[in-house]
């Protein structure tokens, strides 16, 4: 083979490497993770699973280091009934909120709240079933409602960021249509246009930027309702602002015109506000002093 014909060759494989990796993602991937005989895992209860326990293990941590008076048992209770208020919390708050047909199947079809293998959870319900489990807990404990949220607030990314990657391999939940490179195609959506991966947005926002500011400001004790506040004030300013390139629920859709306000962001607002009114608190909150291990 001549020089020419071999740089000619190659120079044509090359390209063609070039327009293979220039063509946009495909997200298909298989959602059951993997089988166990008759029963199959599939990745988004993964998700759900390997955020409990990074939570329990990165809570004890913080216990065995002071960061709230109890034991062991005791912050053991505290993640149970914490996990049964996001399942509980989350369930209740869709089907009020983001059933297709409004909450008219409280009469038509109760068990639909049961039928969780059809899919549907909220964010924001499942934080008030960790607040009202945190609220019981904190009074059987004789601890202040706030030490106990400021404790736990570090911990919650962490199940936040799991659980948009398992949004992302289910390939739902996707953003608007975009020219960014990193533009990716998911074959649920009603088109096959380049879209914005929202998902990992919220993965990289939601999860990894917010546990590791709140991880890093919580490494030495702080004023009461701070961490709280913190918390709250980016969760809802990080969720309001990639909802505008998130596709909105399509049996929601937009609450004012046809491309204004959504469902999420009229909810992340109160969250907004209330983390700026608990950061002020704090300013003149105490602090919880470090307990013994």
């Amino acid at each position: 083979m001549g020089v020419r014909a071999f740089a000619a060759r190659y120079t044509r494989q090359f390209t063609a490497g070039l327009d293979a990796m220039s063509q946009p993602y495909v997200v298909d991937f298989d959602p059951v993770a993997f089988q166990l005989g008759p029963v199959q895992v599939h990745w988004y209860g993964l998700m759900y699973l390997l955020g409990f326990f990074f939570v329990a293990v990165l809570g004890e941590y913080r216990r065995r280091h002071g960061r709230l008076p109890v034991t062991r048992e005791a912050l053991g209770d505290l993640f149970f009934y914490g996990m049964m208020g996001v399942i509980v919390g989350g369930r209740v708050w869709y089907m009020l909120f983001y059933y297709e047909g409004g909450i008219g199947w409280i009469w038509r079809d109760p068990l639909a709240l049961f039928k969780v293998w059809d899919g549907g959870m909220s964010f924001h319900g499942g934080l008030l079933g960790v607040l009202a489990a945190g609220w019981w807990w904190s009074r059987r404990q004789a601890l202040h409602f706030f030490d106990t949220i400021d404790f736990v607030a570090p911990l919650v990314p962490i199940g936040l960021g799991l659980g948009r990657l398992g949004n992302f391999i289910n390939g739902e939940l996707w953003g608007k249509p975009g020219d960014v490179p990193w533009a990716m195609i998911f074959p649920q959506a009603p088109d096959r246009l380049p879209r914005h991966p929202s998902q990992l947005y919220e993965m990289l926002l939601e999860g990894v930027v917010m546990f590791v500011v709140l991880w890093l400001v919580s490494l030495k004790p702080r004023p009461r309702y701070l961490v709280s506040g913190l918390f709250a004030l980016l969760y809802g300013s990080f969720r309001f602002a990639v909802e505008f390139v998130r596709v909105p629920d399509p049996q929601l859709g937009y609450l004012f015109g046809t491309s204004w306000v959504t469902m999420g962001q009229m909810q992340s607002l109160p969250l907004i506000a209330i983390g700026v009114v608990l950061i002020a608190m704090s300013r003149r909150a105490p602090t919880l002093p470090l307990a013994s291990a």
